[in-house]
């Protein structure tokens, strides 16, 4: 089905703009309409025409994007996803554009590299496609080769499960994407000190994931950091995938830790909810909850169903309080999900399905 998405990008660098539009314009759904340099421009060209989505970058003369996007979404909220190239510093900036209502921040593609740029189509394309059907309400050799749908597999064979030796430690892990920001913070917000140990794929850029999980330490009673290789998951601990990297749960005895690893992407991501939970139905099983949020797509949707299938208890955020219903929506067609509740229940819904374990 042709959606004819129309989108409008805001950058002052012509061969950025021109890389964008190249592009999306791969995609038959997507087109480009009248590429602006600068927020005047942009202001212009929308009483012409209502784009479907924004791509908008954050550092411009005359008007800076963060003023912009406030604008749009005071006056006429519109899908916007900031495209910018970020650094660790300017991560902040990045966090600031998501509480304003960016739908998502993405990575501008790097000039040159084709292997680069195709995973840069995958990634954008499936972007604006999920800002599309945002509810935005909710949040203040060629181009043309398109990279085959990995899955799991990819990262760690489908196995049996591995849980022979008996352990009390519990673990929880969850996935979100677009609109997946404010949803952890509300989650991760509501939680006591004791809960158990937690380990998080959400779908963001390399380098915001370190100052999203520091922004998050701040405001949660819980410990809450990006994860590094060999991090142990524990009981008042919430580990965040770092936004380069697959992270997968491993079991060393009676613990769980996590592994980062290089990989391709999987499900179309990277970090991958399905190799996250694949991992977690090796070696946790009946000790370990799934939590599947607000998302775009079907990552996560094959992995929670293994989890259930290897005696784990699962939970999926409703329609009504997600952004973008995709990725919860797939995993409850696979008849992998045992609770669906809005996000504001998921934390009391988790500890219920805790007493259950004991």
């Amino acid at each position: 089905m042709n959606m004819n998405l129309k989108v409008l990008i805001v950058d002052d660098s012509a061969v950025v703009r021109q890389t964008l539009a190249d592009i999306l314009q791969q995609d038959p759904d997507i087109a480009v309409v009248e590429p602006a340099a600068d927020p005047y421009i942009a202001a212009s060209c929308m009483r012409k025409f209502i784009p479907d989505v924004i791509l908008l970058d954050i550092e411009m003369p005359r008007m800076d994007g963060l003023t912009f996007l406030s604008k749009i979404m005071s006056q006429h909220p519109l899908p916007v996803i900031i495209c910018s190239s970020l650094s660790a510093e300017g991560s902040q900036t990045a966090l600031r554009a998501m509480s304003l209502g960016a739908v998502e921040v993405i990575y501008k593609p790097k000039i040159g590299s084709i292997q680069y740029l195709r995973e840069a189509q995958i990634r954008i394309c499936d972007s604006v496609k999920a800002a599309a059907r945002a509810n935005v309400k909710t949040v203040r050799n060629s181009l043309n080769a398109v990279a085959p749908k990995l899955s799991a597999d990819a990262m760690l064979p489908l196995g049996t499960n591995q849980t022979t030796l008996s352990t009390t430690d519990k673990v929880v892990v969850v996935g979100a994407s677009t609109g997946g920001t404010e949803a952890l913070r509300i989650f991760l917000e509501a939680l006591p000190r004791n809960c158990p140990g937690i380990a998080i794929v959400q779908h963001m850029p390399e380098n915001f994931t370190r100052s999203f999980a520091n922004r998050l330490n701040d405001l949660c009673e819980i410990d809450v950091s990006e994860a590094k290789d060999g991090d142990r998951i524990l009981r008042g601990r919430a580990l965040i995938a770092p936004g380069s990297d697959h992270m997968l749960l491993v079991r060393r005895g009676g613990q769980y830790h996590v592994e980062i690893k290089a990989g391709p992407l999987v499900s179309r991501h990277r970090p991958s909810v399905d190799v996250l939970f694949r991992s977690t139905a090796r070696y946790a099983g009946k000790n370990s909850i799934g939590i599947i949020m607000t998302g775009m797509g079907d990552d996560g949707a094959r992995g929670i169903r293994e989890m259930k299938d290897s005696g784990a208890l699962t939970i999926a955020q409703d329609e009504a309080s997600c952004v973008v219903f995709g990725m919860p929506n797939e995993a409850i067609k696979t008849g992998g999900i045992d609770e669906v509740v809005p996000l504001e229940k998921i934390p009391a819904t988790m500890i219920s399905l805790l007493k259950k374990m004991n």
